[in-house]
């Protein structure tokens, strides 16, 4: 079979099979096409181990991130087992490739108290009922106190809000809902945000609230709000007083330590986020560690 055939088959494979994320299958058809390029070889059977070896290693001199060599170990890996499965090639000539070790470095995470007065001076930009500014209060709430993906955030419907039990149902990774808990800061800014900030919204884009579900958080021109939108928001509104921990994702990390802090289970923090593995959750026990020890040797007279 050609390459480029296979590939597609594969990547077809991952999105309605695997249902993995539309990011990891476009990072991944970039890796395969970047392989046929080095490879040259027309068929995906004729690509042996040292093509492979050579692919990295050219990614290596060019000063790509480990993360990202990790990541296409990881692409050229999963490709090949599938293609034997498939029965596409005899044999994988991936078995024997091996991936650098990834560097872990600590998520940046704001201080609890950095947090509130973000989210006190959200609540005050709302107050006077712009519906812009109860959405973008509601947004970070939800985000920091439900600790939920930005992707999560922007695919939410009202129907996901049980307004009551303070809980919202999102749609994580692979397709997989779980229902997460949100406290009564996030709940009072949510409110505000749907009896007077949602439907003005629509209202600019002249959409008809007709039916109680849709989207439920809604961008400038009445539409469903995007990432980028979330980004920008979070940019603009926590940027200035929390500089060590800026975007959407570093809300849920200070969210995830904030929890440990508090004495959280660590089981329960990782179906709070989400994590597939235990390891995952695990990496907000040692930023609670390394805040720990920071703050040991500042104030302890033998430290």
């Amino acid at each position: 079979m050609q390459f480029h055939a296979a590939s597609d088959a594969f990547l077809t494979h991952l999105a309605q099979v695997r249902r993995l994320s539309p990011a990891t299958v476009r990072a991944y058809r970039s890796d395969l096409a970047d392989l046929e390029r080095s490879a040259c070889r027309p068929s995906v059977a004729d690509v042996d181990l040292e093509d492979l070896r050579q692919w990295l290693w050219v990614a290596t001199q060019r000063g790509d991130a480990r993360s990202t060599i990790a990541r296409r170990t990881a692409a050229a890996r999963s490709f090949f087992s599938w293609a034997l499965d498939a029965g596409v090639i005899p044999t994988d000539p991936s078995l024997r490739l091996v991936a650098p070790k990834r560097g872990r470095t600590l998520p940046q995470v704001a201080t609890a108290t950095g947090m509130a007065e973000v989210l006190d001076g959200a609540a005050a930009a709302a107050r006077d009922g712009d519906p812009v500014a109860l959405r973008d209060h509601a947004m970070l709430e939800l985000l920091y106190g439900a600790a939920i993906r930005v992707s999560e955030l922007c695919g939410l419907d009202v129907d996901d809000v049980d307004r009551g039990r303070r809980t919202a149902r999102v749609i994580g990774k692979g397709s997989k809902e779980r229902v997460v808990p949100f406290g009564a800061p996030a709940g009072t800014a949510l409110e505000a945000y749907l009896v007077r900030g949602r439907s003005a919204l629509a209202a600019r884009s002249g959409a008809e609230l007709t039916r109680p579900g849709g989207a439920l958080f809604l961008g400038v021109r009445g539409a469903r709000i995007g990432p980028r939108a979330v980004y920008d928001v979070v940019a603009r509104v926590v940027g200035p007083e929390v500089k060590a921990a800026v975007g959407p994702h570093a809300l849920r990390h200070s969210a995830a330590t904030h929890l440990l802090d508090g004495g959280a289970d660590l089981r329960a923090v990782q179906e709070m986020l989400g994590h597939a593995s235990l390891g995952t959750t695990q990496i907000y026990t040692h930023v609670s560690a390394e805040r720990l020890a920071a703050t040991y040797r500042l104030a302890h007279p033998r430290a």
